[in-house]
């Protein structure tokens, strides 16, 4: 066996279980059951995405594909902070309404 049919070998296993992964984050996506798993399997989903372009590069010898990897690895880092910070506030917000109910009670 050469160089190229190994590569060929080895891009097409690589990308058979980068669709195997995103398959599985995206049931968990469906799933949940809490925001921190969904906002997790998108997370993953994403650098599944990014995982194919590259591979997928690789394999079609095209490099074009590398700069929208780069650019998604950008946008995915965004939406996860922006994730993250949604559900602190969220966290934060729910916690602070018991804390009030919890006193209103006591007040009684």
């Amino acid at each position: 066996m050469n160089g190229t049919g190994f590569l060929y070998i080895a891009t097409q296993i690589s990308l058979l279980l980068i669709l195997i992964g995103m398959a599985v984050a995206f049931v968990r996506l469906a799933k949940g059951p809490s925001l921190a798993d969904r906002v997790v399997a998108l997370d993953m989903m994403t650098v599944s995405i990014i995982s194919f372009c590259g591979v997928y590069a690789v394999f079609m010898d095209e490099s074009s594909l590398l700069d929208v990897a780069i650019v998604l690895a950008l946008v995915g880092f965004l939406a996860t902070v922006a994730l993250a910070r949604y559900a602190e506030r969220r966290f934060l917000r729910d916690s602070t309404q018991h804390d009030g109910q919890k006193s209103e009670v006591e007040n009684d």
